[in-house]
């Protein structure tokens, strides 16, 4: 909102001062900043507001220690957090970019389908929440409306260089280019690092490209989001992990959106995707934010308000970045707990019709339950998974050269 402001001020009026709005970096560090504030200032106000209606934590005993201890703690927290995104980004965000539109509408309608599972678990007093049939109906139409627009939508482009970026005695030289409209994306760790959708299908490719698109659209949202919200176990882990991951995708972004840094770097121009920085600052400021509350021991939980929309949103910005196949990469821990979860199920189905009893692989899935019943301190185990959650990142990021 105020983006056309400033611009106005800047522009029209050329009122001294107001054209640092232009600038992505400093946009980005008070999108930042406002989201800490939000989160820190407001999060004991909306605990207390959470205990005072009674929405608290209803905890199974899965014999973990200090589980019990975790009975009554506020939850739905995710509040916090898509409170602290959305309203830096309204602030700071150029609105009219079709990125940013796709990202608020993600945030919301992912926090308004874990809103709807927590109340149901709240206020209904029914453990399984929203029946998964409804959360899977409601992930594949926002991974159907993300999918149509990042295909069709005409501002939806790959900036192609026809000379590069030079730079001679300190002047740059504007290159040539075109704006072309195709279905690419990035692998990694290979020379040529990109990939169009359209050649998979081979001569039927330029008909069915949007239906396989839309399908790997759908699919990673879905799969991302179920993963960050497996993930959200124990104290600080999931928002820890995203912010890192965060972080990860607001370098992307910058790099992407900025002509000289992405012809240097031989990554894909997306032009507009700059404006991504933002609303990836403010997501980190409210995961960051999040944990004063959420590090162990926890005042407050996101619950599926918050675990849901986190993931979605991390999967849709590294789909309109052109960096989806770097998500299991880049959210190795997500993807760790999500397949321990699947080997643990296999298995025990596996072995009880073979041998008539369920057998186990870990001691615990998700594998961060596995850890607690090693009888490893909570805190530790969430420390360590935010170690190989950077080390991840920087793997991720080392992509940009290795090839």
């Amino acid at each position: 909102m105020l983006y056309p402001i400033f611009d106005y001020l800047d522009q029209v009026l050329d009122i001294p001062g107001t054209g640092v709005f232009r600038y992505i970096s400093f946009r980005a560090g008070m999108a930042a900043v406002f989201s800490l504030l939000i989160t820190i200032t407001f999060g004991h106000h909306i605990i207390n507001w959470i205990r005072n209606k009674q929405i608290g934590e209803t905890v199974r005993d899965l014999g973990l220690e200090g589980q019990a201890q975790k009975k009554g703690t506020p939850t739905m927290g995710g509040i916090m957090i898509i409170a602290a995104i959305l309203i830096p980004t309204l602030l700071f965000a150029n609105l009219n970019n079709i990125y940013i539109i796709l990202l608020l509408i993600t945030t919301v309608w992912l926090g308004g389908i874990g809103f709807v599972d927590d109340y149901i678990k709240v206020f209904k007093k029914d453990k399984e929440g929203l029946k998964g049939r409804f959360k899977i109906v409601g992930q594949i139409g926002i991974g159907i409306i993300v999918g149509t627009t990042l295909y069709f939508h005409e501002d939806v482009v790959i900036r192609e260089f026809t000379n590069p970026v030079s730079i001679d005695e300190g002047v740059v030289e504007t290159p040539a280019f075109q704006d072309v409209k195709v279905a690419k994306t990035t692998i990694p760790f290979t020379k040529n690092n990109e990939l169009n959708y359209e050649t998979l299908l081979g001569f039927m490719g330029e008909a069915m490209t949007p239906l396989l698109y839309v399908f790997v659209v759908t699919f990673i949202i879905t799969a991302v989001s179920n993963g960050a919200n497996i993930t959200d176990g124990i104290d600080g882990l999931a928002a820890g992990t995203s912010a890192i991951i965060g972080l990860t995708i607001a370098i992307f972004a910058y790099i992407s959106g900025n002509a000289i840094f992405s012809q240097y770097l031989n990554v894909m121009y997306i032009p507009n995707s700059g404006e991504l920085v933002i609303f990836a600052s403010a997501f980190i400021g409210a995961c960051v934010g999040f944990l004063w509350y959420n590090a162990y021991p926890a005042q407050v939980f996101m619950g599926d308000t918050g675990s849901l929309m986190l993931g979605g949103v991390i999967a849709v910005l590294a789909l309109t970045l052109r960096k989806e196949l770097l998500l299991p990469l880049m959210c190795g821990i997500f993807l760790l707990e999500t397949t321990s979860v699947m080997i643990q199920v296999s298995y025990f189905k596996y072995t009880k019709r073979k041998y008539g009893e369920g057998r186990r692989v870990f001691l615990m899935s998700p594998i961060h339950h596995h850890y607690q019943k090693k009888n490893i301190p909570e805190a530790k185990i969430v420390t360590r998974f935010w170690i190989v959650g950077i080390l991840l990142a920087v793997i991720t990021l080392a992509t940009l050269k290795l090839r």
